[in-house]
């Protein structure tokens, strides 16, 4: 009779989805919360029925009570759940001996909802597999460690030549290593391994992490509640500010779903005073089933910039593509035919000796802000500057008008143009004086009409996306002109680019061929198939992306190499099994090897494998079995510490030794 009466309250406490796991198992813990609660919703589930209504409510002049502590009781005991999942759990100790964590004063990581270290799962874009939540209580001593740096190993050198052996760690005369990463591990607990050496000596940090969609397989599964993905982004980007120098800036790709949880995240970490743009990408057009859909069709994502220290920020000037402007044609005649007869200079420089004295009192009184003063000396008296621009060549002395190409770092903003035969122009702030609207420079490897750029992109999703790299992907490839450009804004040749949800590849592979060093982190398998390739034929010299507009030849390096790994293994392990056979084969293996939770039974008493065999025969058995023996193993020590790199038990190799103690600075 209990029997039957237990089977019924557990199946009526599951029609509330606040009550069961993602197995579809009921969480005492969520059901005994809301009891003490009073919660409304639970004490109507419960009037429901009437067997269930008399047991637990006392009925008080026609009015039914709900009796607290009897309902608690009821639901504590440890027969109430009395399946083989519960019997399991009790058995091989992952219930601690029935107590609550508040009884035994332990701290709680319940992953991703706490510490979201998100690890194994889906290893190929077409498995579609949930990522491995894990649900874990540490204690307290041991949660620092969960972060020490780790070993790192499987070091191979990628050049020109192909893949040899790395005989040393390349450093500048500060100490900063001088090499270009790719490193295969957790990026959670990768970002920690590398905290120590790259703390404030990253420039740029771009990242494209999982939108939350809940319908993007690749890369991490997107199917993140708003909190989840918010600690999951939070533990990243805490550890990230450390890293990044006080100059440098932060750029994040996101689109609708999560932009306005993210941006109270980075006020939050960063600061809202350094909160700087908010970019916005066409990333398609209104075409396909697009057409049909009623309302405000969606075709953008979005890239936010935070600064490290909005005191020392300090972004370069990087044009964009405009068209010309047609209301001034009467001013420019054919101007967009043939740019590379047109030479450039100042008009600083162009009527020096005009302005020679205006230049000398300015200079005088406002000091090293004069050219500013000067230029709005220009643009205020823009009708004398045309009489300037009037005159035929003759009138205009050869050694006042010096003309030069437009370096890259150009400070003043008023350009003289002249072409053989035509009548020059002048332009101030993208402006022709008296008064056009556009400017003419080099953008993407040509002259053309152009504007500082804005916070509007929609010049930078090329049409054959999917082929660029030489490598073949579906979906989640961000376009190389959209990283080009941030890189550009945002950092200097030789200065550190890191991404660490590296994906295919694009942030290192452009930021090798504009000559910055980078550092990507994966922890999926395809890293080896997809960025890794990626940059091989970038060293190789492939031609796409921003390659011809940068007549980009090919050439440099990088090093790959991987948090070595420990328990982790084990987690790959259960993942790839197939069967309840081969898990069964696996825990006793597991048993055995590997580093059990403090709290778990290292034993296999028979009736707990016959628990487990059980749980393999319910729906979703399989799976349940997977979660059950990843609670077994610690996450502590997912990979070997670099505390314990002399440890026998980890069988770390000489070679491996000598590569980590040059990588941390310890030889």
């Amino acid at each position: 009779m209990t029997e039957k009466f237990n089977e019924k309250l557990i199946e009526i406490l599951k029609t509330d989805s606040r009550f069961v796991d993602d197995e579809g198992e009921l969480v005492k813990a969520a059901v005994i919360d809301r009891a003490w609660k009073i919660d409304r919703d639970l004490v109507k589930l419960l009037l429901a029925d009437p067997d269930i209504k008399g047991k637990f409510f006392d009925e008080i002049e026609k009015h039914w009570i709900f009796n607290i502590n009897t309902f608690i009781e009821y639901i504590s005991d440890k027969n109430f759940l009395a399946n083989s999942y519960t019997r399991f759990r009790n058995k091989i100790g992952l219930n601690i001996g029935g107590k609550f964590l508040r009884e035994r004063g332990e701290v709680s990581l319940v992953w991703p909802y706490k510490d979201c270290v998100l690890e194994g799962g889906q290893t190929r874009e077409e498995e579609k597999r949930k990522e491995i939540f894990f649900n874990e209580i540490l204690a307290q001593d041991e949660i620092d460690r969960l972060f020490d740096p780790k070993v790192l190993t499987n070091w191979k050198r990628y050049t020109v030549d192909g893949e040899q052996n790395v005989a040393e760690i390349k450093r500048d005369e500060t100490g900063t290593i001088k090499e270009n990463l790719i490193i295969k591990g957790n990026n959670l607990l990768a970002l920690h391994t590398l905290k120590k050496q790259f703390r404030g000596r990253v420039k740029l940090i771009y990242i494209d992490p999982p939108y939350n969609t809940g319908g993007d397989s690749f890369r991490y599964n997107d199917n993140f509640n708003h909190s989840t993905w918010l600690t999951f982004m939070k533990n990243r980007l805490e550890v990230a500010r450390e890293i990044i120098t006080k100059e440098g800036t932060i750029a994040i790709s996101i689109d609708q779903n999560e932009i306005a949880y993210l941006m109270n995240l980075l006020d939050e970490i960063f600061g809202k005073e350094n909160r700087k743009n908010i970019i916005t990408i066409k990333r398609g057009s209104v075409t396909g089933a697009k057409v049909i859909n009623p309302g405000v069709v969606n075709i953008s994502e979005f890239v936010i910039i935070y600064s490290r220290d909005f005191r020392y920020w300090n972004p370069n000037r990087v044009y964009m593509p405009k068209e010309r402007d047609v209301r001034y044609n009467g001013f420019i005649q054919n101007f967009e035919d043939g740019y590379e007869n047109w030479t450039f200079t100042t008009v600083l420089e162009a009527f020096a000796e005009e302005l020679k004295i205006k230049k000398t009192r300015l200079k005088k009184h406002f000091g090293d802000d004069y050219e500013r003063e000067l230029e709005l000396f220009i643009y205020k008296n823009s009708e004398q500057v045309m009489q300037f621009a009037s005159l035929d060549e003759n009138s205009v002395s050869q050694e006042a008008v010096k003309i030069k190409k437009q370096s890259e770092n150009e400070k003043d903003r008023v350009f003289f143009y002249e072409r053989e035969g035509k009548r020059p122009y002048y332009i101030y702030k993208g402006k022709l004086i008296l008064f056009a609207k556009n400017s003419m420079t080099e953008v993407d490897g040509k002259k053309t009409f152009a504007q500082p750029t804005t916070d509007i992109w929609n010049d930078v999703l090329p049409n054959d996306l999917h082929n660029e790299g030489g490598i073949q992907l579906r979906k989640g490839k961000k376009p190389e002109k959209l990283i080009s450009r941030i890189i550009e804004l945002w950092s200097d040749e030789g200065e550190i680019i890191l991404d660490f949800f590296v994906g295919s590849g694009t942030t290192a592979a452009v930021a090798l061929k504009l000559n910055r060093q980078f550092i990507g982190i994966e922890q999926l398998d395809y890293i080896e198939e997809l960025p890794a390739v990626r940059l091989q034929n970038t060293i190789a010299g492939e031609k796409s992306g921003i390659s011809k507009e940068i007549n980009w030849k090919g050439g440099g390096d990088f090093i790959y190499c991987e948090l070595m790994k420990y328990n982790e293994a084990f987690m790959d392990k259960i993942q790839a099994a197939k069967t309840s056979k081969e898990l069964v084969k696996l825990w006793k293996n597991i048993a055995k090897n590997s580093f059990l939770n403090w709290y778990v039974n290292p034993e296999m008493p028979e009736d707990a494998i016959n628990n487990f065999i059980e749980i393999g025969k319910t729906e979703n058995g399989l799976e349940k079995q997977k979660k059950l023996l990843a609670e077994l193993l610690n996450k502590n020590q997912l990979y070997v510490n670099l505390s314990e790199i002399d440890d026998k038990q980890f069988n770390v190799s000489d070679y491996d030794k000598d590569l980590n103690r040059k990588f941390y600075g310890e030889a």
